[in-house]
């Protein structure tokens, strides 16, 4: 039995090494150790204590194994099983986030209906109250009501929380109007490689702020006599980089330009937020938005995110991938348009409701119902671009998509370092995964499914895609530390056995 468990433990830490890029030679270095002892370490070899767990834990940013319910969530998927019934789409991870960030620009009380109930909410939530921001859920939980200090405590801010979330960035906009100088600590998230905040500090230069990096922290500088004096071109058309520069003008007085903005989901729900706090914002769902600022906001605002095109894409792959019959209501249809024309290019059968309006009275939703499908490649690669193209978070389920599809699928993941590589652990569920470079891999399908056991991504999206593939795979797997999966789904695992799966969740002793 004790030889059992060393093998376990090794197992653990050789992927948890893996994930993190590592190689045996980098981790005995971190631990001042000798590469021959990892190896007969993650091969069960070799007695370990606790302690050197715990310094492996530490080296490689991952718990290994835990005590009670504080440890990492793992997912046990009894796979092969047809979903059916239907689902309601939750309301936007992004959209959520920005409007928390948002709330920093108002002296009244803010309400948000439906709002998510994720890590990366919660990690926002942890730095808002630390800050001296009061929140608490109203009407059973569903609703979340915000009231500010009248000064915020700065100094006081749980760093540890706003490590965590990459969310944390949109903190500089808002805050620029309230203080002089300020400290944040480095943006987390994802692990998706290097992603420079410099389009972030190319915007909000032109309102006066200043950024120097040092020791994990970005110390902040305003100059107040320095306003945007012509149109801000954005140099990336990225969604937070817009959200930043939109909270910076929501308040600047006087009328600020953004080109090169982009109009994504998120965004355009950001834009309605403002328009509810008072600041008025023409060319909504372009790329060119002009923000009439308002510099004191001090309302009762209740305002409702609309529903999650990407969530909406994960449950429509989880129908494909297993073969099921399932309705997916509150479609943001808008924002799915372009995945659908692809699938159905590919043979996907499918029907769509009339459109109806989101709670938010801008979305436009549909109910979609998706049946078992036999689906070729397509012809064309599949690839990301900025709203209204194929939307960069709904690439990797075409990894699992394409994998179920008749012929070889070329994805392009052109936008993130890493993003393309996790989809290769596919391969260890049966997959036939082919990177070609770190931003492309080739796909051939049609695949048969099998179990395994293996340690989460550590990225929000392909780690889903991994979930998918193993309810699609007969047999029993397991899916170690899905805390990536909670930063961005909202009881996904429930939901989902609602409608068929059976995924249970659990924890190590």
């Amino acid at each position: 039995m004790a030889d059992d468990y060393l093998v376990r433990i090794g197992k653990l830490i050789r992927d948890a090494r893996q994930h993190r890029g590592w190689t045996q030679t980098q981790l005995a270095e971190a631990l001042g150790t000798s590469q021959s002892a990892v190896n007969r370490i993650e091969r069960g070899n070799q007695n370990i204590s606790l302690e050197m767990i715990a310094r492996i834990g530490e080296a490689l940013d991952s718990e290994i194994v835990s005590l009670g319910y504080a440890g990492p969530m793992h997912l046990r998927v009894v796979g092969g099983r047809r979903l059916s019934g239907s689902i309601d789409v939750k309301t936007s991870k992004n959209a959520c986030v920005a409007l928390l960030c948002g709330s920093l620009l108002n002296k009244g009380r803010t309400v948000l209906r439906r709002v998510a109930r994720i890590e990366e909410v919660y990690r926002l939530l942890e730095v808002l109250n630390s800050i001296g921001v009061r929140t608490r859920w109203i009407n059973d939980g569903v609703d979340l009501e915000i009231v500010p200090p009248a000064d915020l405590d700065l100094d006081a801010m749980d760093a540890e929380a706003a490590r965590r979330t990459r969310s944390i960035i949109m903190f500089l906009g808002p805050l620029l109007h309230r203080l002089d100088a300020f400290r944040l600590p480095y943006a987390g998230g994802c692990d998706l490689g290097t992603r420079t905040i410099e389009p972030h500090m190319i915007a909000l230069r032109r309102f006066g702020l200043d950024i120097t990096a040092t020791e994990g922290l970005y110390h902040a500088q305003v100059d107040r006599s320095v306003t945007p004096g012509r149109p801000i071109v954005l140099t990336e058309r990225g969604d937070t980089v817009t959200e930043n520069a939109l909270l910076a003008a929501a308040r600047h007085d006087g009328v600020t330009v953004i080109r090169n903005a982009s109009s994504n989901y998120m965004v355009q729900d950001l834009c309605f937020f403002l328009k509810a706090l008072g600041v008025k914002v023409e060319g909504v769902g372009t790329t060119t938005l002009t923000v009439h600022g308002v510099p004191n906001i001090d309302v009762d605002v209740d305002y409702s995110p609309s529903e999650d095109p990407v969530e909406a894409m994960s449950l429509l792959a989880a129908a494909v991938v297993t073969e099921s019959e399932l309705t997916i209501r509150r479609v943001p249809i808008e924002f799915l348009e372009i995945e659908l024309a692809v699938l159905e290019e590919m043979g996907l059968d499918h029907d769509r409701s009339a459109e109806y309006p989101a709670d938010n009275g801008h979305t436009r939703l549909v109910d979609l119902t998706v049946r078992p499908s036999k689906l070729e490649a397509p012809i064309d690669k599949i690839h990301p671009m900025p709203f209204p193209g194929l939307n960069i978070d709904n690439v990797p389920f075409f990894a699992a998509i394409a994998a179920v599809a008749q012929g070889q699928t070329l994805i392009h993941d052109w936008v993130y370092d890493n993003r393309a590589i996790y989809l290769t652990d596919l391969n260890r569920l049966g997959g036939r995964l082919q990177l070609l470079d770190p931003h492309r891999v080739l796909v051939e399908g049609p695949t048969r499914w099998r179990a395994a056991e293996m340690m989460c991504p550590p990225a929000l999206r392909p780690a889903v895609v991994v979930l998918l593939a193993m309810m699609a795979a007969e047999g029993t797997s397991v899916l170690r530390n899905v805390y990536v999966i909670n930063r961005g789904y909202e009881e996904l695992a429930e939901r989902l056995n609602s409608v068929g799966a059976q995924i249970e969740i659990f924890r190590d002793i």
